[in-house]
């Protein structure tokens, strides 16, 4: 297998901002690095996985609980107006780790990105505006305090 982010940021070979936040028998959540704003997380299987379709019985069982708690955790520190939930795969026009994107959303994002949907976070994307390592660890830190009380 080539080198996977995914995986990477699972077993340490990258540094990750916050570290693991929570875990389950087959799922990890982490905050995203990406261009999505403080508070979007990552919801990943633990084993290297690039199509929803190869998840076990009990991956895919264990899966939707988990986001709905994610988005809970997300609404409890954030109290976005809306919260996407979406599966990215592709890293280069490649399939990669299979991941839930968690991203809090707030209506007054529409002052800088005016569309919303896909369109907000291809936006977003085109942008390249990257939280700080600071503001992901303090994210974290209390997505952990929330996560430890279930």
């Amino acid at each position: 297998m080539e080198s996977c982010l995914g995986c990477d940021f699972m077993d340490g070979t990258k540094d990750l901002p916050g570290g693991r936040i929570f875990s389950t028998d087959y799922w990890v959540v982490e905050h995203c690095v990406g261009p999505f704003g403080v508070g979007t997380l990552i919801v990943k299987p633990k084993r290297h996985c690039v199509h929803y379709w190869e998840l076990t019985n009990n991956e895919a069982s264990e899966v939707g609980d988990l986001l709905r708690l994610t988005s809970g955790v997300i609404e409890q520190i954030l109290h976005p107006d809306q919260i996407y939930i979406c599966l990215w795969s592709h890293l280069d026009w490649k399939p990669a780790h299979i991941h839930f994107v968690v991203q809090p959303i707030s209506c007054d994002m529409k002052e800088t990105y005016p569309k919303n949907g896909a369109f907000l976070q291809c936006d977003m994307v085109s942008e390249k505006n990257f939280a700080t390592n600071e503001q992901i660890v303090e994210f974290a830190e209390k997505a952990k305090m929330i996560f430890n009380k279930v």
